[in-house]
């Protein structure tokens, strides 16, 4: 049983002007996310900045998601590290706190050869052998990509080690790696504008960006697929890639958090290094958004 199908919001970390984590907003943000039928909340992953967290930080938030939720549909925590001891760390924290899976990105910066992913993930996994562990697939970012024949050796041979975000933007390698690992894999597209494409590969849901701003329609768009109705998907899929476009013209968060910022929701600031979106931007994220029907402030 996959640990969800639908749409998961990659959740940002709403903050507060001095840079601290914005509890009391983050709780809005979800309940906003729950009523608006998202499938899974992913917590502490690149959306919501965790590389500029400290580990007492990453760790109070994901457990404030944790229990804020309530088990009303599954949070999955992002623990993954470029260091194996801090991924276990982060992971065995987590699932101390009831996550009901974990999204691990490749290691970055150090990256690893495929004989190293498979160690490290495989220690990970023992790690936490009661919880399911999502690997993360984003090349462009780490610098490290997950070939498929690795992809496939894990899922087959670590019982915890369930699926992949698959964010590397080559729907060869994508089919390749479902070619490869079968029913074995749970996949999710980590790339809004190939939800359809990866859905078609047989993949049962997304991590999305998009329904930070439009949770519902990311959630139809996913069902409808997945119930058949592929022209309904596709309509939303198609609509909604002017928006997807907005939100991913600048580096991720930076229009995710404008654009909740432009619907009133008061998310806050980044932190460094990453700065506030440029006003030409701006101005085409909340015309994209007005456009896909989004009510702003």
């Amino acid at each position: 049983m996959a640990v969800f199908k639908g749409a998961g919001v990659a959740i940002v970390t709403p903050m507060y002007e001095d840079g601290s984590v914005n509890y009391d907003k983050l709780g809005e943000l979800i309940e906003f996310q729950i009523a608006n039928s998202t499938d899974a909340i992913i917590i502490c992953g690149t959306t919501g900045e965790s590389s500029t967290m400290t580990h007492g930080e990453h760790l109070k938030t994901i457990k404030y998601a944790i229990d804020k939720v309530a088990k009303r549909i599954p949070v999955i925590a992002g623990t993954g590290s470029n260091c194996t001891e801090t991924a276990i760390m982060m992971s065995k924290e987590a699932a101390a706190y009831g996550a009901d899976a974990l999204l691990v990105v490749t290691p970055y910066y150090n990256k690893a050869t495929q004989k190293g992913l498979i160690a490290h993930y495989t220690a990970i996994a023992n790690a936490v052998p009661d919880t399911p562990i999502i690997m993360y697939n984003v090349p462009s970012r780490t610098g490290c990509n997950i070939q498929p024949a690795t992809v496939a050796a894990l899922v087959k041979n670590v019982k915890n080690i369930v699926g992949v975000k698959a964010a590397s933007g080559d729907l060869s390698q994508i089919a390749k790696t479902v070619s490869l690992a079968g029913e074995d894999l749970e996949l999710y597209s980590g790339n809004d504008d190939q939800t359809l494409p990866i859905l078609s590969l047989g993949g049962v849901g997304v991590i999305s960006v998009l329904s930070n701003v439009a949770p519902k329609e990311t959630h139809d768009m996913v069902m409808k697929f997945l119930e058949g109705d592929i022209k309904g998907a596709a309509k939303i899929q198609m609509d909604a890639i002017p928006l997807i476009n907005a939100l991913f013209c600048e580096v991720n968060p930076i229009p995710a958090k404008a654009a909740l910022n432009l619907m009133g929701m008061n998310v806050g600031p980044l932190r460094m290094p990453l700065t506030e979106m440029e006003n030409s931007n701006k101005e085409i994220l909340a015309k994209a958004m007005k456009d896909f029907g989004i009510k702003l402030a």
